[in-house]
């Protein structure tokens, strides 16, 4: 089965769809099945909009509309997971996961789910301490605090993923698992991304959360977008008790933008007997309803239950009976039923409402899916508390204004770009025009300011996504319950003395004196940027 890979997305749907069909003819294949690892902008109106954590100037409608309203059609079935940049209210709603338009089937907070007996997984946004161990609080009209914190991974939704026992054949994460780096071509990374020498050096690099789950779930694939470049490894996971040893190929992809490497063909075997629709996967399912107490919606800082004998459970891997249980209550049938349903009134471009208010609507899918199973709606119980408690405030701690501090500092003298907003900006400067920093294919045209040109050029598709061989990846038995514990990492020294090519370039006047100035770094949207303490050790 072709399965087609993407990067970030940011709303651009009709250039994917239409690159994927060239490429069909080209290549004389049928792509089967397109991922999205984040950023996909599911916006519906103009509501939505102010509820995406970009620059105003960013704020453009792009092509989804068109197809949440039924004006086209997806003619892939195309799966997602949320990034950083997304219509936030409206990923709310599907909590659990759910259908976005016909044919756009998003993950949820977290989720897996099975086409054609591959078994397919996902965990939304990005890591930021900060709001770890919070609940899933936030809710519409968002404050320029709680429009970030929505979109950032929560313990919680790693406990459940980390109760998985059977074996994973695709996982997806916006942002990368910290250490990744390390497993593939480094020296090439760094020769395209320059400025992340620093974190890469340091470890500081990507997501602490995903490098748990890449450790305790070892799914043969691994994907994930956010940094914008085309990046391959294959990590080698230690043989766990009465298990072989696994492998697992990781590709991070770069945004949909001409000349950029966003998309990547991947062939996998399909499973004999496996049903040709999306099902939901039954030890999922289980592990939601087992865990379904566990579920916050409060801002308070909160730790899932461990064996340290403060918990009476701490174990919330599923039985065979309790799966059984499962698939009664679905009668059997595990097809996701295709039970789309337009909650608001889609985008008109004869009729636009430029200051239209973001909308809060609870989803029917969550609603059903909850009864079914007996789960909590999430957007439903934080609007309740939203409702009597009253909106936020600054006092109350969830408030934080302009640009929040970065969990990966890039620069030892204190400024650190914000991954946060990098994948929304016109690229880095040192990308732009340096000789021998680029490939002939990856020149780019002189209009390069426009964000949706009529023609995409791509390199080749390919069926393996790493240069290293593997040899195919066999089923294994499931793995064992728990995680192996994460060694803390070594905090980045901030006196060392780094060589200046590591970093951003810099400009610099000689002041009459002879002193220099402060360094300013070469950059179109300096917005990106904070002053922030260097956290690497966190």
């Amino acid at each position: 089965m072709k399965i087609a890979v993407e990067g970030c997305c940011h709303g651009e749907l009709d250039k994917i769809y239409e690159t994927i069909a060239h490429l069909e003819k080209k290549e004389d294949v049928k792509v089967e099945l397109l991922l999205c690892c984040g950023d996909f902008q599911a916006v519906r109106n103009e509501g939505d909009l102010t509820c995406m954590a970009v620059p105003v100037k960013y704020r453009t409608m792009q092509t989804f509309y068109k197809y949440y309203s039924g004006e086209k059609k997806a003619p892939i079935l195309t799966i997602f997971i949320g990034g950083n940049h997304e219509a936030s209210n409206h990923l709310q709603e599907l909590a659990y996961g759910g259908w976005v338009a016909p044919n756009i089937y998003y993950l949820g907070y977290a989720g897996v789910v099975r086409y054609k007996g591959i078994r397919i997984g996902g965990l939304s946004g990005i890591f930021k301490s900060h709001d770890y161990r919070k609940g899933h609080y936030e809710f519409p009209p968002y404050n320029p605090g709680t429009l970030r914190s929505v979109y950032h991974v929560r313990n919680i939704e790693v406990f459940k993923l980390k109760q998985i026992c059977m074996p994973i054949d695709i996982f997806m994460s916006h942002d990368w698992p910290r250490g990744i780096y390390h497993h593939g071509t480094t020296k090439e990374l760094l020769r395209k991304k320059k400025f992340l020498r620093h974190e890469v050096e340091c470890n500081s690099l990507g997501s602490p959360a995903a490098a748990e789950l890449l450790e305790h779930l070892q799914p043969s694939y691994w994907f994930s977008a956010h940094l914008h470049v085309k990046f391959a490894a294959v990590k080698q996971h230690p043989a766990k008790p009465n298990t072989a040893p696994k492998a697992t190929k990781f590709l991070s992809l770069d945004k949909c933008l001409p000349y950029r490497e966003f998309l990547q063909i991947v062939d996998l075997p399909e499973r004999a007997g496996s049903s040709d629709d999306l099902e939901y996967d039954p030890e999922w399912l289980a592990i939601l309803k087992l865990t379904n107490e566990l579920q916050r919606t409060s801002s308070h800082p909160w730790n899932p239950p461990e064996n340290n004998g403060l918990h009476e459970r701490w174990d919330f891997t599923v039985s065979e009976e309790t799966l059984m249980k499962v698939v009664e209550q679905l009668n059997g049938n595990l097809v996701i039923p295709s039970n789309f349903t337009k909650t608001v009134q889609p985008f008109d471009p004869s009729h636009p409402h430029f200051h239209a208010a973001p909308s809060y609507n609870t989803n029917p899918q969550t609603t059903e899916l909850c009864a079914i199973l007996g789960l909590t709606d999430l957007y439903a119980q934080a609007g309740q508390v939203s409702a009597t408690s009253g909106p936020r405030t600054e006092e109350e701690g969830d408030f934080q204004s302009g640009d929040e501090p970065s969990e990966y500092p890039t620069d030892v003298s204190g400024t650190s770009f914000n991954p946060d907003e990098i994948t929304i900006e016109d690229e880095w400067d040192e990308e732009e025009g340096e000789e021998g920093t680029e490939s002939s294919t990856d020149t780019k045209p002189s209009n390069s300011n426009t964000h949706t040109p009529k023609t995409m050029v791509l390199p080749p598709p390919k069926s393996q996504v790493s240069p290293i061989f593997l040899p195919p990846l066999r089923d294994l038995p499931p793995h064992a319950q728990s995680t192996p514990e994460v060694p803390r990492l070594p905090s980045c020294d901030s006196d060392n003395d780094i060589d200046g090519e590591r970093f951003l370039k810099r400009t610099s006047e000689v002041a009459g004196s002879g002193q220099t100035t402060t360094p300013q770094i070469k950059r179109r949207n300096q917005i990106i940027y904070a002053t922030v303490e260097d956290d690497c050790d966190e």
